[in-house]
Order: C-alpha cells, then structure tokens, then sequence
C-alpha cells in the first residue's frame, strides 16, 4: 500500500512538471500530433499558394460574374436557347477573378468550347447513350486543347453536357458560340472599370 502511494506521487509530480513545460495529455480533444514527416508533406496539399488580393477587388469579381450570368440567362430567355450551362459558371470565375490567366483569354475561352462542342457532338451522333464514350470525349476534349493551346478547364465539361442533356450539334455549337462570346465581351467592358485589368493580354 504504501509503495503504490509512493508510485502515484511520483505520477503526479512528474505529470505536473511536464505540463509545466507545456505537455497536454493526449484527450479526444487533444489527440496525438501527425508525426514531423506527415505534416511535412501535409502542409503541400493545404497551403494556399494563390496570392492575397483587395477586397473591393475580390467583390468588383463576384458583381462582373453575376452580371455575366445575369445577362446570359436573359439571352437564353429571350432567345429560347438553353444556355445557362454549368461550365459558364466556372468560365466567369477565370475571365472575372483571374483575368491574367492564360485559359481565361478569348481564344481559349471561345476556341476551347468550339473544339469540345465538336468533339462531344461527334460523339453523341455516333455513339448516343454511352457514358464511357463520354469520358473518352473529355479526354480528346483536353488533349486537343493542349495540343492547339486553347486550353480552358471549364470546356472539358461540354461533352458531358452534350450526353447528360442530349442538346443537337447545332444546338450546342450556338450554346457554347452565343455565350462564350458574351461573356468575354462583358469581362472587357467589366476590366476598364477601376481597379483595372489588362484583359485581354496583349499579343507579343
């Protein structure tokens, strides 16, 4: 009895030295720390290597998409063309938020949908109804925009579009011709507003 007494005083002073020197027990709470190599490696996949920005900047982005939006949607009501497309929305997130990007320049926005429509067209006419010829389609999507260096990621999701909507070739061509031009000429207009924005780059 008194040895055990004796044992868990020693417990006691050591367990109050070491939260003296900062340890924490390991709790729900509290769990065991990632050892130093993964956190090494950890740390690569949630940094943030975009840079910071204005807020008035970041805000003037999100009223140019909304406005692109908006204008696209009332094109598409008056014209009875479904072109409010999911990819139009990640296109206004590059020609608004990261104008300097090379795949949100006019000729990757309006080339790199005119190539995909062709490509996704091609492949609902000749092979309707198999999704994996739709995901044969993205890839020869992507790597033709590689390949030509009208490369835009928002493009690789039109042959998915064209199987998983079934729009004609015509149809999508005029979606993806209608409101990729439209949306680049709103992100010039919406550049020469303060703070300003080279857009489109300039040729060398």
């Amino acid at each position: 009895m008194v040895l055990r007494r004796g044992t868990d005083y020693l417990k006691c002073i050591c367990l109050k030295k070491r939260r003296e020197a900062g340890y924490q027990p390991r709790t729900l709470l509290n769990p065991r720390p990632f050892p130093p190599i993964m956190r090494h490696h950890l740390r690569h996949f949630i940094h943030r290597h975009e840079p910071k920005g204005a807020l008035h900047a970041h805000l003037k982005s999100g009223i140019g998409a909304v406005i692109g939006m908006v204008s696209v949607g009332a094109l598409a009501v008056a014209t009875g063309i479904p072109l409010l497309i999911a990819p139009f929305g990640a296109t206004a997130v590059l020609i608004f938020g990261q104008p300097k990007s090379p795949l949100a320049q006019p000729a990757n926005v309006i080339g790199g949908y005119l190539l995909a429509a062709m490509i996704g067209a091609l492949a609902v006419f000749f092979f309707p109804g198999l999704w994996w010829v739709a995901a044969i389609a993205v890839g020869l999507a992507i790597a033709g925009m590689l390949a030509l260096r009208i490369t835009h990621p928002p493009a690789g999701a039109v042959p998915l579009v064209a199987f998983g909507s079934h729009l004609g070739g015509l149809t999508l061509f005029a979606v993806v011709l209608l409101g990729g031009i439209l949306l680049v000429a709103i992100a010039v207009v919406h550049h020469l507003v303060p703070p300003r924005h080279q857009y489109p780059l300039r040729a060398e």
